[in-house]
């Protein structure tokens, strides 16, 4: 094996462990499409990931597009008549990206729920101290 290739090797490794990674290895990295994700929280590439054996763990990391929890939102809204803040972050907290902390989670809920009622899918019919959120009726 050569220096060049052991020295990727090693740069996906500390990937992989979550370890701190330099600029410019991460700048290797990404340009050989091996990682995704921004600094700090950089995970390993599909293409890596299939190699590895590491595909559930990829899609756990990378998430679920943004259609999908609205779509969960809208299901549980429509099943239910309405929903606290309290009960869609029950909801969606799950299943949200592992790379995601606590804090990173709560605001990626309100930006959909934000973009949903922008959106006009969604209105609150509660007070902003405690939204209640039902569909909007068309």
């Amino acid at each position: 094996m050569s220096a060049y290739t052991e020295h990727w090797r090693k740069d996906r490794n500390r990937v992989q462990k979550k370890l701190p990674v330099d600029e410019a290895a991460l700048k290797r990295l990404r340009n050989a499409k091996l990682v995704e994700g921004r600094k700090p929280h950089v995970y390993v590439s599909a293409a890596v990931a299939s190699v590895t054996s590491a595909k559930a763990e990829y899609i756990n990391t990378r998430g679920l597009d943004d259609e999908f929890y609205v779509r969960q939102i809208i299901d549980y809204l429509a099943q239910f008549g309405g929903a606290s803040r309290q009960e869609i972050d029950k909801l969606l907290l799950g299943k949200l990206s592992v790379a995601l902390d606590a804090e990173q989670k709560k605001t990626k809920i309100g930006n959909l729920l934000t973009g949903m009622r922008v959106g006009n899918l969604i209105t609150n019919v509660g007070t902003r101290k405690t939204p209640r959120w039902v569909l909007k009726k068309e």
